[in-house]
């Protein structure tokens, strides 16, 4: 499927996220390689509207802090990488889709799920604190995933903010 947005507009969007240890998956292969991996896995269905940016990158940026986080950690972009985002959904599909939305599962099921509704008019520190408890109760992975300094560079781009 052909991108719904120019990747090189959208890709500080992706390298946020990359640049604190999550995984950013292409392909529908990419995606199954990932779900392979034993393990607590994370996906944030990423998007380019202001509650992903507002809301969902910085979230599971500051949830990814925990002492405990998930073994595996990716990202899919709505819009961008349409078919990877369609097949990652295959593995949470009894919930709609959306996007932004982030998926904790557990050897494959689905353990815990936040949609949109959960995210838009949240703030970061809100939707943080929505995910450290599955991190808790589901992950053995030692976090944080990047250091605090890492964190912050991360998220404070010039596109980010609007230079």
């Amino acid at each position: 499927m052909m991108s719904k947005y120019d990747p090189q507009m959208v890709g500080w969007m992706e390298k946020e996220l990359v640049d604190i240890g999550v995984k950013a998956l292409k392909t529908e292969s990419d995606v199954e390689a990932f779900m392979k991996q034993p393990g607590t896995s994370m996906i944030l269905v990423n998007s380019v509207c202001g509650c992903a940016a507002g809301g969902a990158r910085p979230g599971v940026g500051f949830a990814l802090q925990n002492k405990v986080i998930p073994d595996n950690i990716a990202t899919v972009f709505a819009g961008v990488d349409k078919d990877a985002t369609a097949n990652a959904r295959t593995y949470f599909s009894d919930v709609p889709p959306s996007s932004p939305s982030v998926a904790v599962l557990k050897d494959g099921q689905l353990v815990h799920f936040i949609p949109r509704h959960e995210i838009e008019g949240f703030d970061y520190e809100q939707i943080a604190a929505k995910l450290t408890p599955s991190f808790d109760e589901h992950c053995k992975a030692e976090g944080p995933s990047v250091s605090e300094e890492v964190l912050k560079e991360a998220f404070s781009s010039d596109e980010r903010n609007g230079r």
